[in-house]
């Protein structure tokens, strides 16, 4: 669907959400790699059928080719950014929101923020983002369950990674793909929904820390040795183990 719709930057976002799932759900790590080796061609082969995301790409490789172009919207964020120095320009005082960069408001609002409020706001917002990610791949860690442990990582992975993918975009250190920055980008429905999202995390740690104090210690010194996550597939029976008659 997402295909059908042109969307490919929620496609990577997506794809990225069940390879972590996939992952710690006790995918092996040679079939991981052939996953993302398999989409990796996918992706290549998606970008090359369609003119506007061939241009894209030229546009990520050379952001200056074509300044009042196809590199517009790429060098007027790399402007905005550029203006704000060390500390910005002062909130509320930004020059390219108004009418010289396209989409200030929603997919590339980082490149406002780095222009009002400088290297300093920019770092704080991917400090913040840093830590949100690492203290939700910590819930999962810690979660009660598999189920606890694959949602809290879902969740984690779709937030940081999308972040992730739109201040590379601003910075022109990735290929445009058009998703919001979480929290930030103009959108009560997405916005929402992250919220949601982020409620459904914070369940997953309250659910640990109900958890009796044994319990959570024994749980998280597993998962310290790395046995962490859960293989899709049974266990297999001991040698020397008889099966279990049926009915027994």
């Amino acid at each position: 669907m997402l295909m059908l719709q042109r969307d490919l930057g929620t496609a990577v976002v997506m794809s990225g959400i069940l390879v972590s799932i996939y992952f710690v759900g006790g995918g092996r790590k040679r079939h991981v790699g052939l996953l993302l080796l398999t989409l990796a061609v996918a992706f290549a082969l998606l970008t090359v059928l369609e003119s506007y995301r061939q241009q894209r790409l030229e546009t990520f490789l050379d952001p200056f080719k074509d300044p009042l172009g196809t590199s517009y919207q790429s060098v007027q964020a790399l402007i905005g950014m550029g203006s704000g120095g060390v500390l910005g320009i002062g909130l509320g005082h930004s020059v390219q929101k108004y009418l010289w960069l396209p989409e200030a408001h929603t997919d590339f609002i980082f490149a406002i923020i780095g222009e009002e409020t400088g290297l300093v706001g920019t770092t704080a917002v991917l400090a913040g983002f840093v830590l949100l990610t690492a203290r939700g791949y910590r819930v999962a860690m810690r979660a009660p369950d598999r189920f606890g442990v694959m949602l809290a990582t879902g969740i984690t992975t779709w937030i940081g990674f999308q972040a992730l993918i739109n201040m590379g975009t601003v910075t022109s250190t990735l290929p445009a793909t058009g998703v919001p920055l979480p929290f930030i980008s103009y959108g009560g429905t997405a916005l929402a929904i992250t919220l949601a999202a982020m409620g459904v995390l914070l369940n997953v740690a309250a659910q640990a820390q109900d958890q009796p104090m044994s319990r959570r210690t024994d749980a998280t010194a597993d998962r310290g040795r790395r046995n962490w996550r859960t293989p899709f597939t049974s266990p297999r029976r001991r040698p020397g183990v008889p099966r279990r008659a049926a009915g027994g």
